[in-house]
């Protein structure tokens, strides 16, 4: 402790900042727009199997990681469904079901995906497994109708 320095004036500075000042300034200067990322151009089909396969690791690094993340999972399908994968999105949902078969919204997303991109069928299993598992679920049954309704039947 000897090696520290001493205070030799202890008076309050003639001039006081606060913390909430200088917050203030920093966002003064901070640019108006907030940075967003360039977006990516893919020129070839291989570089657009390696920016998926890049993608769909970094999904399955972070499944990996806490699986129970369902968010994690409807953004993975989702990114599988913007790739037009139909059976990868599939797949990530049935995965998901695998780890939280109870969770409503993932059967809705799932059960959505597949009317958006018009897998009928799909979708009516996807519905007769929801409305099976969670018979009480209100949602499920007026979707299905709806869907049904909607298809003449």
């Amino acid at each position: 402790m000897s090696n520290m320095p001493k205070v030799t004036n202890k008076q309050p500075a003639p001039m006081q900042i606060t913390a909430e000042q200088i917050l203030r300034e920093a966002r003064e200067r901070q640019e108006d727009e907030p940075y967003t990322a360039p977006a990516q151009k893919v020129m070839d089909p291989e570089e657009l199997a390696v920016y998926r396969m890049k993608e769909r690791k970094q999904y399955e690094d972070r499944l990996r990681m806490n699986r129970n993340a369902m968010g994690a999972w409807i953004k993975y399908a989702a990114f599988e469904e913007a790739q037009r994968d139909f059976e990868r999105a599939r797949s990530v949902y049935e995965r998901a079901i695998d780890v939280d078969h109870r969770n409503s919204a993932l059967w809705l997303k799932y059960a959505e995906m597949e009317m958006r991109n018009r897998h009928i069928n799909a979708a009516r299993n996807v519905w007769d497994r929801a409305v099976t598992l969670m018979p009480r679920m209100d949602q499920f049954w007026f979707k299905y109708i709806y869907m049904e309704e909607m298809l003449g039947n």
